[in-house]
């Protein structure tokens, strides 16, 4: 099965910063590349993912 792409918004806990990425979802696993936010925070994270149309 191929990857779908989806469309993922991460909020930072910690900051308040908003990021929206695209990504693609491969069975359980969500890769958007992204890492941390500005604040350097990595792991207290509100991740929503929304489809692509």
């Amino acid at each position: 099965m191929e990857a779908v792409r989806i469309k993922v918004t991460i909020r930072c806990n910690v900051c308040g910063e908003k990021f929206v990425l695209r990504g693609r979802r491969d069975k359980d696993m969500i890769d958007t590349g992204f890492k941390q936010c500005i604040c350097s925070n990595a792991n207290d994270l509100e991740i929503e993912e929304h489809g692509m149309y």
